[in-house]
């Protein structure tokens, strides 16, 4: 245990090593070299398609130096090389000239297509990110086979600082002096950059502000806070109604059966009453319903974790490659979770094969996600992306799965198998089941489904828009405490109505309840449903696949087991009853 531990550490301390730029301490005298990282080029309408700055024919030294990135930063697609700008502390410049460059045919076809894509690049200066267009489309209302195509050839650095420390940086473009890059001819091009250095008296501990600005506006609160109030009503609704059933229907069918023992056992009984010898059979295939139930629980746990660390701080803006990293990290230390939870319900289900129970739950989540995987990076190798992965953190994050993830995880299943609890149902189950009678349409699983995600759904969908926009846009989420509160209230209406549908259908004599709720996660597809269809028109196959990223995959997958689990463990309350 010991050794493994130990390898998970270094490997931690290898992936996070980096190399100490001269501003590692973020001070600076005049005349210092200020460290500049250009990172990637991409659509702007499109975030999750970019790729490496100098994929581009921009001016470029003769060695390109790579920075030396963590694992989370790899994961997060960042590429960061030497920029072609010298940016020193407190030195102005006035249009200096960093190369001239001759254009080919093809280089001008790349661009022009960049220009019409509104390619950006984005960069790095003392750790603080800016972005810039790389050309614009001059249409003067003209028809579209006579649009001009511009690209910048001169970039102007305003640059703000306190003391000795800089504090922030914009990138401006002089549309006056742009080269035409509409014809199929060679160009040559001057390439040229200005700085100017403007003192500010913000402190360089609220540097960072300026980027989490959008997401903490007032009027953006208010429909942050107007969300969660809504969902209160919700909750207060649910609580409500199901005190109405549990209180007042099952209370009168406990008293009257405690009283009148005898006079009932002529009459006949009806409703769930009726398949109390059928509630507590075993479901079928339990070995997958205890692995989903094992990985949901872990799930839990991560998102518990996650959620820690984002509300003490850890992952302020551009915090490059810490949730990755932490993503990562948390879900292999709590392996041993998925293990014994899964083990341990297999083995009071009266499961046998508990090894392969262990296996299915091991790769029950990674499984299916390393196969997306596998295709995305694929297919961002086939088109040069960043977001394809090199074999070294590959090889990393396999030494990670197989040092750490799996013997943690046959250690959680060995402690779950020998684990003393005993599944003890209240009452006995009959030898042979009792035939479900025929139930009308809406007690489908299409519809349950429905209105079992609809309520979730509507409790969360303002936030989810707001996460959304910042995994597939360029806005910032960093409101976590509102989003801790809305999980929370998630958990809850989750909870309350998988409780409800669970009574309603044992009302009606369905006794198969433990599959029945499986599918929580229509109101995750809805919204994915609605993002395909916002998807701009682009005919690059990057635009589309990209959309839906291991990430979307990923969050997806986690909020079908998260759910399933947590509406598992909320039907014991009805259980008990």
């Amino acid at each position: 245990m010991k050794i493994q531990w130990a390898v998970l550490l270094v490997l931690l301390l290898v992936c996070d090593w980096r190399v100490k730029a001269d501003g590692s301490d973020h001070r600076y005298k005049e005349g210092d070299r200020v460290p500049l990282y250009a990172n990637k080029v991409g659509p702007f309408h499109n975030p999750s398609e970019t790729y490496r700055y100098y994929d581009l024919p921009f001016c470029s030294p003769d060695h390109v130096i790579e920075k030396k990135e963590a694992l989370g930063e790899v994961l997060n697609g960042d590429r960061l090389v030497d920029a072609p700008y010298e940016l020193n502390f407190r030195e102005d410049r006035e249009s200096t000239t960093i190369c001239e460059k001759s254009l080919s045919e093809k280089d001008i076809a790349k661009l022009r297509n960049a220009v019409a894509k509104d390619y950006y690049f984005q960069m790095y200066y003392d750790d603080l990110p800016f972005w810039g267009f790389i050309g614009k489309v001059d249409k003067d209302n003209l028809d579209p086979s006579e649009y001009k195509y511009l690209l910048f050839k001169h970039i102007h650095f305003d640059i703000f600082y306190n003391d000795d420390r800089v504090i922030e940086i914009s990138v401006q473009t002089d549309p006056n002096l742009t080269v035409d890059i509409t014809e199929d001819k060679a160009v040559d091009v001057m390439f040229a950059y200005s700085v100017t250095w403007k003192n500010t008296d913000i402190p360089f501990e609220k540097r960072m502000e300026k980027y989490s600005k959008s997401s903490s506006l007032p009027q953006h609160l208010e429909i942050h806070w107007f969300s969660i109030i809504n969902s209160c009503v919700t909750v207060l609704l649910l609580t409500g109604f199901l005190a109405t059933i549990l209180m007042r229907v099952l209370k009168n069918d406990f008293v009257k059966y405690s009283h009148d023992e005898e006079s009932l056992e002529d009459q006949e009984e009806t409703g769930w009453k009726y398949i109390h010898g059928d509630v507590f059979r075993f479901p079928k295939y339990k070995s997958l319903f205890s692995a989903v139930i094992g990985s949901g629980t872990q799930l839990l746990t991560l998102a518990m974790f996650i959620f820690l660390l984002a509300l003490v701080g850890v992952f302020y803006p551009y915090n490059r490659g810490a949730l990755f990293t932490a993503l990562v990290v948390i879900y292999a230390l709590t392996s041993g979770i998925a293990g014994y939870i899964a083990t341990s319900f297999y083995k009071q289900l009266e499961g046998t094969n508990w090894v392969r129970n262990l296996l299915l739950t091991g790769c029950l989540f990674c499984g299916p996600l390393f196969l997306t995987f596998c295709f995305l990076n694929t297919v961002a190798i086939a088109y040069n992306a960043t977001a394809a992965l090199p074999f070294g953190t590959i090889l990393v994050i396999l030494l990670i799965w197989t040092l750490v993830t799996s013997p943690l995880l046959v250690l959680g299943g060995i402690a779950g198998k020998n684990s003393k609890t005993e599944f003890q149902a209240p009452c006995h189950t009959t030898k042979y089941p009792r035939e479900i009678p025929q139930l009308p349409w809406y007690r489908g699983t299409v519809p349950q489904m429905a209105m079992a995600g609809f309520l979730p759904f509507s409790a969360i969908y303002i936030e989810l828009y707001y996460i959304f926009a910042s995994v597939w846009g360029h806005k910032i989420y960093t409101i976590y405490s509102i989003l801790f509160i809305v999980f929370i209230i998630l958990i809850i209406v989750t909870a309350f109505i998988t409780v409800a549908l669970t009574y309603f259908q044992l009302a009606v004599e369905d006794h198969e309840w433990w599959w029945s709720h499986s599918s929580w996660n229509c109101g995750n597809m809805w919204q994915m449903i609605e993002r395909l269809r916002e998807i701009h028109k682009d005919d690059h196959p990057l635009t589309i696949i990209f959309q839906f990223h291991p990430a979307s995959f990923c969050s997806s997958l986690c909020s079908l087991m998260l759910k399933f689990s947590l509406g598992k463990q909320e039907c014991h309350v009805l259980q008990g009853c």
